[in-house]
């Protein structure tokens, strides 16, 4: 499929630079674009090697004007421009509407219009599914399930009883939602199950990456609010509540009761503890144990950074020492200033203020 550059422009409201009828056939990186392909540079780097690069046309900001550029269009956000034009050259494969002869319904199943239900899925009783709905091979939903519009859900995963998933929600192949939280209680010195009775809900336009665990609640819900996007392996506790648009990346562990404000980010192997808050807007850095509340907009990170394995063998035999450490320091300082007290001059009563 060839596309004009001016057809793509009008696809992200850009302004043409050179030839409006340069034709396009793909898109890449700007290291190895082709001479059919779009690509786009940002800033720095990116917008450094637009003179070189053998792409037809470069995406870039509205403010670069450098001659070097034979044909581009100029856009607010060349990125966001970029994900738009892959969108179109590239739209996501849907398979055909329908169920297939091997899923298996359960009673009392409502479906929308254009539903496709895949090979060996499974569906439970009384399970609404949405106008537009995905449901790929080997997924299995729980009793009343709902879900809702244009919601895809890839391969292996299961949505267990009673969970809410809202529209245009994505979740990627063998994530569990609605596993029982983790409860016991211990009696003479074992741990007894406490039932965990909640639901999951997902709201809208929410993504879910591959392998993640999302809890069921003790009571009431586990809350993934609109815009959420979490990566891969991510557990999410019970009674855990994620806020609008908040990015939760690879490996982040949240535990049980915590409540992550809106568009926060948890950066890769975040551990965040239990019955704690992580204000709107907070950024955690990767490998950082969170263990009291984090207020909005701050920033936190504890991971240490990578050193000379011999260093870190060295620094392994100090870090117990720390806590006695301090204490003497502290003792020197409060002896230092005692001394310099001591150590000052009387002052002359005939010394003039």
């Amino acid at each position: 499929m060839s596309i004009s550059l001016a057809h793509i422009a009008q696809w992200v409201n850009g302004q043409i630079i050179g030839d409006p009828d340069c034709l396009i056939e793909g898109a890449g990186p700007i290291s190895s674009a082709t001479e059919r392909q779009i690509t786009f540079a940002e800033k720095g780097p990116g917008l450094k090697r637009v003179g070189s690069c053998r792409a037809a046309a470069v995406i870039v900001p509205r403010t670069y004007t450098d001659p070097a550029l034979k044909n581009g269009i100029q856009v607010e956000n060349p990125r966001l421009a970029f994900a738009v034009v892959l969108e179109k050259l590239y739209p996501a494969r849907r398979p055909s509407p329908g169920i297939h002869p091997s899923a298996v319904l359960g009673e009392g199943c409502q479906l929308g219009k254009n539903t496709s239900v895949g090979a060996g899925a499974v569906l439970g009783d009384r399970v609404v599914l949405g106008d537009n709905v995905i449901l790929h091979p080997l997924v299995v939903i729980g009793d009343d399930v709902v879900i809702g519009n244009d919601t895809n859900i890839y391969p292996h995963v299961s949505v267990l009883e009673r969970c809410i998933v809202g529209k245009r929600v994505i979740i990627h192949a063998g994530t569990v939602i609605g596993s029982d939280g983790y409860g016991f209680v211990q009696d003479a010195g074992r741990h007894h199950k406490i039932p965990q009775i909640g639901i999951v809900q997902i709201d809208d336009d929410v993504e879910i990456g591959a392998n993640n665990t999302i809890d069921r609640a003790s009571f009431d819900r586990t809350w993934v609010q609109s815009g959420v996007k979490t990566d891969n392996q991510v557990h999410i506790a019970h009674n855990v509540v994620v806020g609008e648009h908040t990015l939760l990346v690879a490996q982040v562990g949240i535990a049980g009761s915590t409540t992550i404000g809106h568009h926060a980010i948890l950066a890769g192997q975040a551990g965040i503890s239990g019955h704690i808050s992580i204000g709107n807007g907070a950024v955690v850095g990767p490998q950082t144990g969170v263990g009291k509340s984090v207020p909005d907009k701050q920033v936190v990170s504890s991971g240490l950074v990578a050193m000379p394995h011999l260093t870190w063998l060295r620094l392994q035999q100090v870090i117990p020492n720390l806590p006695d450490l301090f204490k003497q320091v502290r003792y020197l300082e409060n002896r230092l200033a005692q001394l310099e007290k001591v150590s000052q001059p009387a002052k002359n009563p005939d010394d003039k203020a």
